[in-house]
């Protein structure tokens, strides 16, 4: 089931937001200051490549007040439209049930997209 929802998202889109998050995250990258929020755009970009099989955990451990700032950071500069962004087509998709698996991954695409630091993917 893992493989066809991903055949099925990447048709359907999930390589199209894969590259802006890929973009996103050259471009961040581009200046020393923003090589962290960058690096959090291509650990969210290669979630959206393969979402199905995936889950996002909080980091064990202390994390620090480092991470908590760049969150805040995170939020304020674009971080609440894409996590807006991710909810309302996890929306529109689970109104019919056959788009129910991939509203969950919008969800869960949706939390990372929030608060990426502290977080990681397995």
């Amino acid at each position: 089931m893992n493989l066809i929802g991903n055949i099925i998202w990447l048709v359907f889109g999930g390589f199209i937001v894969f590259l802006e998050y890929m973009i996103s995250g050259l471009v961040l990258c581009a200046t020393v200051i923003g090589i962290p929020f960058g690096l959090q755009c291509f650990k969210i970009g290669i979630l959206t490549l393969f979402p199905f099989g995936r889950d996002v955990r909080e980091v064990p451990g202390n994390t620090g007040c480092l991470s908590t700032i760049f969150n805040i950071i995170w939020i304020f500069m674009g971080g609440i439209w894409i996590a807006l962004t991710h909810l309302v087509f996890g929306i529109i998709l689970a109104i019919t049930i056959i788009g129910l698996p991939f509203a969950k991954q919008h969800f869960k695409l949706m939390s990372l997209s929030f608060t990426p630091f502290g977080k990681e993917v397995v």
